[in-house]
């Protein structure tokens, strides 16, 4: 694919991608928004590197791709419900996506895609590691890709989110998180590829099976979707972002920084149900 308005240089051949050329900070224009959306679809996760953004100009970027995506659990800054802050210190007892993971999948309409914009750093670490669930899937035996077409399973958000942001919000007693049935292998919306849709955050059961079955087929897919073949892993710097289309790309956030500092925000943009 050739670009006429932003320079696209692959990570590795089957995902991820950095982007030149853009200042993300200001207004795109149609042919530029429209090769930014094209390099998404062909790399699954793109990388771009000094970018200054305000929280409304962030907001402005995922606007762009669709209606922005609420969190369930976790309250944005005064003003912006649709930006998550990402942050952790001496005194987290987690970090946001510290396991494989598409974002909130517990939701009917699972968001297509996050920005994350980071703005301070520890002195090392703090990577970020991406997975193709479109080289997962195609990596799989032809009995095991049958096998698991026209199975479901069940995504919940309960065991996530439950007390995860009472330093947040208080008590969430009374609060109901995000359920839902998605089908174990979907197909993208737009470029009509399969891809793998289980994780380990969400994911608790695939009806079709017994208990037994299902455990041991999710701890085999879950295993499958950590090989290092399907895989990018991102350095962060100072105000870098990364997008990526949680449709077909599962991520992990190396927590090897403790106690120091990693911060920054993300902007999710709402998507469609799984099929």
């Amino acid at each position: 694919m050739t670009y006429e308005t932003i320079e696209v240089k692959p990570v590795t051949p089957r995902i991820g991608a950095e982007v030149f050329g853009v200042d993300l900070g200001k207004p795109l224009g149609n042919r530029t928004f429209q090769e930014i959306h094209d390099a998404l679809m062909q790399h699954q996760v793109l990388f771009f590197r000094d970018q200054e953004m305000d929280l409304d100009r962030h907001k402005a970027f995922g606007r762009l791709f669709g209606e922005l995506h609420v969190h369930p659990g976790s309250p944005g800054p005064e003003g912006h419900p649709e930006v998550l802050l990402i942050h952790a210190d001496a005194n987290s007892k987690h970090v946001a996506g510290e396991k494989w993971h598409s974002d909130v999948s517990c939701d009917e309409r699972p968001p297509m895609g996050s920005i994350l914009h980071i703005h301070t750093l520890p002195d090392s670490g703090g990577d970020t590691l991406f997975s193709s669930m479109y080289a997962a899937y195609e990596a799989l035996s032809e009995p095991m890709k049958r096998f698991l077409e026209g199975l479901t399973a069940v995504h919940d958000g309960e065991h996530v989110y439950r007390g995860r942001y009472t330093h947040q919000v208080g008590d969430d007693a009374g609060k109901v998180y995000p359920k839902a049935v998605h089908p174990v292998v979907r197909t993208h919306p737009e470029t009509r590829r399969k891809a793998l849709y289980v994780n380990s955050f969400f994911t608790t059961r695939i009806q079709e099976l017994s208990k037994s079955e299902s455990d041991a087929v999710l701890k085999l897919l879950w295993d499958h979707v950590a090989d290092p073949m399907f895989q990018c892993r991102f350095r962060w710097r100072k105000n870098s972002v990364a997008f990526w289309d949680n449709r077909c790309v599962q991520h992990q956030a190396m927590w090897d920084y403790f106690p120091q500092v990693r911060s920054g925000f993300r902007v999710t943009v709402q998507g469609d149900r799984p099929f």
